[in-house]
Formats: C-alpha cells, sequence, structure tokens
C-alpha cells in the first residue's frame, strides 16, 4: 500500500496544532472561570508540602498545564512567596494533575468534536455574561482537543502499514530506554506532555505499539515537559533554578524506577485493564496515573532530601526579593498597640528600601538597557504593591483598638506613608515602561539627555533613601536635607525641561525621544514630591 506522505504529515500537524490550541485555549477559559487568583491560592493554601500536592493537582486541573503550574510555582520561590519545600510539593501535585487530561482523551466522544465546539462558539460569540463566554471557551477547547486527536490518529493509520515504523516499535519494547528518549525529546519539541500522551493514546489505540513500547514513552513524557522549568528559571533566582533542578531530578529518578520495574508495572497495567474492561485510551490514562500518583508518594517522603540537595548542588542565597511582611504580628494589636504600630514602621522601613532598590533597577535598566534590571524592578514594584495591602490592612486592624493620641499621629503618619512609598514604585514603574518604549521603537537619547538623567536620577535615589534613613532613624537634620534636595530636584526639572527645549528646536533631538526625555523627567520630580512627604512628616511630628 503506498502512503501519500504529504496527506499523512499535513493531516498530523496541523492536528497537533488544533490540539495545542484547543488545550490552552481550554485552560485559559478554566483560568478565567476560576477568577484569575491561581497565585493567590498557591500562596494562600501551600502551608505544608502535603498542601503543596493538593494545590497543584488543583491548579493544574484548572488551567490544564502542568508546565504551567511550574512557571507560575518558580515565579513564587523567586519572589518569596513559597519555600523550596512547598514548592517540590506543588511540582509534585502538577504532574499528577496533568493526568487528567489523558482521562478527558480516554473519553470516545470524538465524533461529537464539531457540534461540541459549535456549541463553544455560539456561547462565545452570543452570549454578553463573561462567565458564560469563559464556559464558552471550555466547551470550545474541550471539543478541539477531540477534533485534533481524530486529525492525528488518521494522519498515522497509515503508519501500520510501514514495515520500518513495525520493526521501530519492536525495538523500542526490546530496548526501553528508546522509548523513553522517544518521549523526552518529542514532549521537548511540542512543549506538551498532554499532547505527546494524546499521540501515545492515538498509536495504542491503532495497534501501532504495543504497552511494553508505549509504557517508556510515558516516563519520557514526564522529562520533557520539565524542559518549561527550566526555561523559567534561566536568569531567575537561585532558589528558582532550585525548583526548575527539583523539577527535572523528580521525573528523572521516577522514569528510572519504574524503567527498573517495568515487567511488573506492564502486567499492572493489563491486570487493572481487564478488571475495569478498559478502552485503549484509557489504559494509557490510568498507566499514565498510576505511574505519577506512585512516583509522588515514592518520593513525597524525600522532599526535605532533595531541598538539601539542590541546595547543594546550586549554592547561593535563597531569595532576593521577600515579598511576605517580617513584623506585622497580628498578637500585639491587642496586647500592645504602641509595639504594633513600632513593628508597622519596621515593615515600611523594608518597603521604602525596596523603592530605593527599584530606582537603582530602573536607573540600571536606563543605562545598560538589560532587561533583567527590568524584571527585577518590575519584582520589587509588585512586592511593594503586596506589602502596601499587608501593612495597611494591619494599621487598620490597629485603628480598630484604643490607642493614645500620641499613638494615633504616629498611626495616621504610618499610613500616609505607606501610600507615598507606594506611588514612589508606581512611578518607576512608569519610568520602566518609557525605557521599553524607547528600546522597542529605537529611540535614542542625546548624549546630553542622559547625562541630564544621570544627574537628577542620582539626586532623586539619594534623596528617597535619606527619606527613608530620617523615618528609621527620627532625624531631624536628615529630614532637612530630603526637603533642600527636593527643592534642588524641582528646580532641576525646570531646568531640563528648557535645556530639552533648545535641543528640539535645534534639531539635535526627535519628537519621540523628547515625549521619554520629559516623561521620565515628571516621574522623578513626582518621586521627590513623595520623598519629601516622608521628611515632613518627620519634620511635623517625631516617630
Amino acid at each position: 500500500m503506498d502512503v501519500n506522505w504529504q496527506e499523512m504529515l499535513f493531516q498530523f500537524i496541523g492536528g497537533l496544532g488544533i490540539f495545542l490550541f484547543a488545550i490552552k485555549y481550554m485552560g485559559d477559559g478554566l483560568q478565567k472561570a476560576a477568577g484569575d487568583r491561581l497565585r493567590s491560592i498557591l500562596d494562600r493554601f501551600t502551608t505544608n508540602p502535603f498542601m503543596g500536592v493538593l494545590v497543584g493537582i488543583i491548579v493544574t486541573v484548572l488551567i490544564q498545564s502542568s508546565s504551567g503550574t511550574t512557571v507560575i510555582t518558580v515565579g513564587l520561590v523567586s519572589a518569596g512567596f513559597m519555600t523550596l519545600r512547598q514548592a517540590i510539593g506543588v511540582i509534585m501535585g502538577a504532574n499528577i494533575g496533568t493526568t487528567i487530561t489523558a482521562f478527558i482523551i480516554g473519553l470516545d466522544v470524538g465524533a461529537y468534536a464539531l457540534p461540541i465546539m459549535a456549541f463553544g462558539a455560539f456561547l462565545i460569540f452570543f452570549i454578553r455574561k463573561n462567565s458564560i463566554k469563559n464556559m464558552g471557551e471550555v466547551i470550545f477547547g474541550f471539543g478541539g482537543l477531540f477534533l485534533g486527536l481524530e486529525l492525528m490518529s488518521a494522519g498515522m493509520k497509515p503508519l501500520r502499514s510501514l514495515s520500518a515504523f513495525s520493526d521501530f516499535t519492536v525495538t523500542m519494547a526490546e530496548h526501553p530506554l528508546l522509548g523513553v528518549v522517544a518521549g523526552t525529546v518529542f514532549t521537548l519539541i511540542v512543549q506538551s506532555s498532554s499532547a505527546t500522551v494524546g499521540i501515545l493514546q492515538g498509536l495504542y489505540a491503532e495497534n501501532l505499539v504495543d504497552l511494553q513500547a508505549a509504557l517508556p514513552v510515558l516516563f519520557g513524557d514526564n522529562i520533557g515537559t520539565t524542559i518549561t522549568a527550566i526555561l523559567a528559571a534561566i536568569g531567575a533566582s537561585v532558589a528558582a533554578r532550585r525548583a526548575a533542578a527539583t523539577h527535572v531530578l523528580f521525573n528523572i529518578v521516577g522514569a528510572i524506577v519504574f524503567l527498573i520495574l517495568l515487567h511488573p508495572f506492564t502486567l499492572y497495567v493489563e491486570w487493572i485493564s481487564g478488571v475495569l474492561n478498559l478502552e485503549s485510551k484509557m489504559q494509557i490514562a490510568f498507566a499514565h496515573g498510576t505511574f505519577n500518583v506512585l512516583n509522588t508518594l515514592i518520593q513525597f517522603p524525600l522532599i526535605g532530601a532533595w531541598a538539601l540537595f539542590v541546595t547543594k548542588i546550586i549554592p547561593g542565597k535563597d531569595v532576593t526579593i521577600e515579598y511576605k511582611p517580617k513584623h506585622l504580628d497580628p498578637n500585639f494589636i491587642n496586647q500592645s498597640p504602641a509595639v504594633a504600630i513600632g513593628q508597622a514602621k519596621e515593615e515600611i522601613i523594608r518597603m521604602g528600601d525596596f523603592a530605593v532598590q527599584g530606582l537603582q533597577e530602573t536607573y540600571e535598566y536606563l543605562k545598560t538597557s538589560n532587561k533583567r534590571n527590568a524584571e527585577t524592578a518590575y519584582q520589587i514594584e509588585d512586592a511593594i504593591n503586596n506589602l502596601d495591602r499587608k501593612i495597611t490592612d494591619y494599621l487598620v486592624d490597629i485603628s480598630a483598638v484604643n490607642i493614645s493620641p500620641i499613638e494615633s499621629a504616629r498611626h495616621v503618619m504610618l499610613m500616609d506613608t505607606v501610600r507615598d512609598i507606594e506611588r514612589i514604585g508606581d512611578h518607576f514603574e512608569n519610568i520602566i515602561e518609557l525605557i521599553d518604549f524607547r528600546e522597542v521603537n529605537k529611540v535614542k537619547l542625546t548624549e546630553d539627555a542622559m547625562s541630564e538623567l544621570t544627574e537628577m536620577f542620582t539626586l532623586t535615589i539619594g534623596t528617597v533613601d535619606k527619606a527613608i534613613r530620617s523615618l528609621d532613624t527620627n532625624d531631624i537634620e536628615l529630614a532637612k536635607t530630603v526637603a533642600e534636595q527636593e527643592d534642588l530636584i524641582d528646580k532641576m526639572e525646570r531646568k531640563f525641561r528648557k535645556s530639552h527645549i533648545v535641543r528640539l528646536n535645534g534639531g539635535n533631538c526627535s519628537a519621540q525621544a523628547g515625549i521619554v526625555f520629559v516623561d521620565i523627567v515628571s516621574n522623578l520630580e513626582r518621586i521627590g514630591d513623595h520623598a519629601v512627604n516622608i521628611a515632613e512628616a518627620i519634620l511635623g511630628k517625631r516617630v
């Protein structure tokens, strides 16, 4: 029988494309339907590794991507929201959660794929309510998943007549390591273990591979899916790289253990298939689910050992930016409100130090155009926003108890200071966006403009730092210095605006460069205003 290679290839890659799109679309719909609070769920409920496993399962089921869950987890570890031990639990849970897709694929509803998609499209285009639209995306993606699988299966059917393919599958059955490599490489290419498992289910359902050859490919899929976490960890913090390394090692060790136990595991899958009368696709789904659950059970007691091991092989400081507050103990609010106010002040100092650090990173981004500086600054701004919410909530709780007039004045001053520091974060975020605009549109600032920005940045960073130090030490003289420097920033802004107009009139500066320059200068001037607000609070009332 002649094989039409073009038709086979087009059906396969077209089906794969539809499958990958559908699974992402379904995941996006589920994520929006869940309220898009996945990071909050991961942050709040991963109190220990066991809870981490459960949350990892739930989030992966919601977004239909173990890679997506792992990337979110790597980001949270990098930000200090989650410890390495908690992250390992989430990663284990993500591996279990991703098996749900295989069970969905195991349902034989391929004949109804098109009407399911039509119903989903109707909800998306003809219903105004967002929650229904989100459900329409889920339904459309669900139908698309099966359409993609049907096309891939149709494309793979002619392989049955090829002796070369039959010989290859026999070789895979005799050499399981070859199956692991095949699963790993293909998952690395398509960046979706769900797609690889779906293809494997199609091959197995068409009797193109036997169980002995299919199972090692499953083990390889789990190794291949770690590539996304590795990519997410490149250039990230030490803690994030450790989380990604744990993901890789966890799946490699699992594959090795089950390769050793391949014969009894194959007998188990055959036995469970007979007992439950499972169809071919569902047999692979049960094998996939059992493998990931058992792998997690085997390695769960080793979480502490894994954390220690990756700490040894990837040395360095754990976290660069810690989002969580360190000093806000709720027990002090009722027992000693004065101490609670002091605790809030300590946390505000931390928040202020973040503002200084964020400004420094923004300045470095302006000078070097290094994206890593921008990413760090964005993380810092996120940390400032988080601390703003936590500190404000803490101060509101303090206001509910009886405090003296002096403590009340301190309380009001701290509330105002939190707002000023949060606004400083907003302004350096604005500056980053302006630098991004410069980079994307290839806008070139003149040497004079860069020299003026350097002068103003240096003065502004120093002013904010002095304002935070004056708050920390109650230093009246330092607060006066801040007020004097803020006057200099105001004068500098007016002077640099005039010099910019001269450059613009002389044709030395483009209009776009002028907009970027003026907006950066304006944001720096506003940052100076917030710094002096902090200093004036010290001058008006000592803390």
